[in-house]
């Protein structure tokens, strides 16, 4: 009796183990690596048929990069105000952190496309045609520039906690849509590093 049960319990198991490669061969988008990109990083056995370059990102990573980069590039703006603008010892620090943080995402971000053969976005493209999330406008970056001491604090806090909502915005898309693990790694890190900094901020703006 047990034996017989254990048989269908085995049959049911293979049947699902079958369901589940198949649903994972439709998630790998063309099929071409059966999925075995999902078991580890094993990117020395993807299919012949697409180079590993080419093969383990999406489109989802390309614009997540992309926009990604000009994003970080206006945080490092505003935070270089800071330095010789603001009052607060605390947002000094916080705009320091904010670019220690940024810059070298940014380098990354730019080799990554770079290796996939996309275009890396200009130095001082300006705001770009796609309106992102959180990016201030030619008109709050004057305004920013223009301020100095506790408004400048206050300007500075208000403006960075919605630029970080539209990054952590940008990364959780970048985790459900992304396919290259190292970005969405990113993503990942982008997002609690700035909720952290955006309650960090919120707070400040309270006591200021």
């Amino acid at each position: 009796m047990t034996t017989k049960r254990s048989l269908i319990r085995r049959a049911t198991a293979v049947a699902a183990a079958a369901t589940a490669a198949l649903v994972i061969a439709a998630c790998g988008g063309n099929g071409d690596d059966n999925g075995s990109a999902h078991n580890g990083h094993n990117a020395a056995s993807p299919s012949a048929s697409a180079p590993a370059q080419q093969g383990d990102h999406n489109a989802a990573d390309v614009a997540f990069a992309q926009g990604m980069i000009p994003h970080h590039r206006q945080a490092i703006e505003m935070a270089d105000l800071a330095a010789t603008r603001a009052e607060s010892a605390e947002v000094k620090k916080l705009a320091g952190e904010i670019k220690k943080a940024q810059d070298p995402e940014i380098k990354t971000l730019s080799g990554w496309l770079t290796s996939w053969g996309e275009q890396v976005p200009a130095e001082g493209g300006g705001h770009g045609g796609h309106d992102m999330s959180g990016m201030m406008s030619a008109e709050e970056m004057k305004q920013l520039d223009s301020s100095s001491g506790k408004s400048f604090d206050t300007a500075f806090l208000t403006m960075m906690v919605k630029h970080h909502e539209g990054a952590v915005a940008m990364a959780k898309t970048e985790q459900s849509g992304g396919k290259y693990q190292p970005a969405k790694d990113m993503a990942g890190a982008i997002i609690t590093s700035q909720s952290a900094e955006i309650a960090q901020m919120n707070t400040l703006l309270g006591k200021s």
